[in-house]
């Protein structure tokens, strides 16, 4: 694809087909990621690639955890709650999601599962988890390389055919995910990617969530107009 045309084209996948997904055709998706920029190119990140039974593990530990009432454990800082245009924005793609799923305002059973899709890593038959470095923890700048590189990861996968969707909900239970991915003391578990091939008939894959234009987000300074 041409880069405009994986930018322009890329969404977030929350519906996948079973079908598993080669891990030459993930290496390669991750050699691709694995050129974003770094500060000074400590390159910060670690990726695990997880599938199968021990995928399974982590949803059904993850999901039952949750839904008993045990506090998450995210290890990565959260900050707080959204407010303000950031929670307007939040909230105008939940309005579209819902809306796709045929989810009503006051189906609570309906709105509940599509949380605990989240737990489940949207039942994508892959998902990959970065981590860092614990004793770089300190560092905004490794909050930032990790960012970069999953931005390229999941840019890289859209131009191989492949979905993704970053998620926090599939590391809520943090001690249920390093038991099954093998995650040592020393890493901290920053996100989740669910990644695999897009079922295009999920009505929430439809969705493309909106953007602000140019000239709200940027201040051009000292050009001619």
């Amino acid at each position: 694809m041409y880069f405009d045309d994986v930018i322009l084209g890329r969404r977030s996948i929350r519906g996948y087909k079973p079908e598993p997904v080669p891990q030459a055709l993930i290496a390669e998706v991750l050699a691709l990621a694995m050129r974003a920029p770094s500060s000074m190119n400590t390159q910060p990140y670690h990726f695990y690639v997880i599938t199968g039974e021990a995928l399974d593990r982590i949803r059904a530990g993850n999901t039952e955890r949750m839904v008993a009432g045990v506090p998450q454990s995210r290890e990565f800082r959260t900050g707080q709650a959204f407010a303000g245009p950031h929670r307007e924005r939040q909230i105008g793609v939940a309005k579209q999601l819902f809306t796709a799923m045929g989810i009503a305002r006051d189906d609570q059973a309906a709105r509940t599962d599509w949380v605990l899709r989240g737990f489940r890593q949207f039942d994508a038959p892959v998902c990959v988890i970065i981590t860092y470095d614990r004793d770089l923890a300190g560092s905004d700048d490794t909050a930032f390389d990790c960012g970069a590189v999953a931005t390229a990861l999941v840019n890289a996968a859209w131009s191989r055919g492949l979905g993704t969707v970053i998620n926090s909900q599939g590391i809520m239970q943090s001690p249920v995910v390093r038991e099954h991915a093998g995650i040592p003391a020393d890493q901290v578990i920053m996100k989740s990617i669910a990644l695999g091939w897009p079922d295009h008939d999920f009505p929430a894959n439809a969705v493309v969530s909106e953007r602000r234009p140019v000239e709200e987000a940027t201040t051009f300074i000292g050009f001619a107009g």
